[in-house]
């Protein structure tokens, strides 16, 4: 029952249980009541999102150094207590419960969902290649 990293607002895979939207926003224009049906999250946890400042610096991301420059600060946001406890949590409930973690990102590369995988698997979480 591994952890799926997935695209938010895509179709949902069979037995993906529950979808974490790990993201800044909800999506824009769709009514709370519709996160779930419409496939975008049933959860949201904005906690394991980059800050703003890092989204700007992922988004401004041309090269592969500046890229790893987001890395590297969204890692740090990602070390501190209450975060690293939310990782640990995610990886020891990908032992034995289906759900999902995503963004909206089109390209994972070069989404911070490719850093959350980094960390989960890190942290022991069985993760759906």
């Amino acid at each position: 029952m591994p952890i799926r990293i997935v695209r938010l607002g895509t179709p949902r895979a069979r037995d993906e249980g529950t979808r974490i939207g790990t993201v800044r926003r909800p999506p824009r224009g769709v009514p709370k009541e519709q996160f779930a049906a419409q496939d975008w999250y049933d959860v949201w946890y904005p906690n394991l999102a980059p800050s703003p400042e890092s989204v700007k610096l992922a988004q401004a991301a041309q090269t592969p150094k500046e890229w790893a420059a987001f890395t590297q600060q969204f890692r740090q946001e990602m070390a501190t207590p209450e975060n690293r406890h939310t990782i640990a949590l995610l990886a020891a409930l990908s032992q034995h419960n289906n759900f999902s973690v995503g963004c909206y990102c089109e390209d994972e590369a070069r989404c911070h969902r490719s850093v959350l995988r980094a960390l989960l698997s890190e942290a022991g979480a069985r993760i759906a290649d």
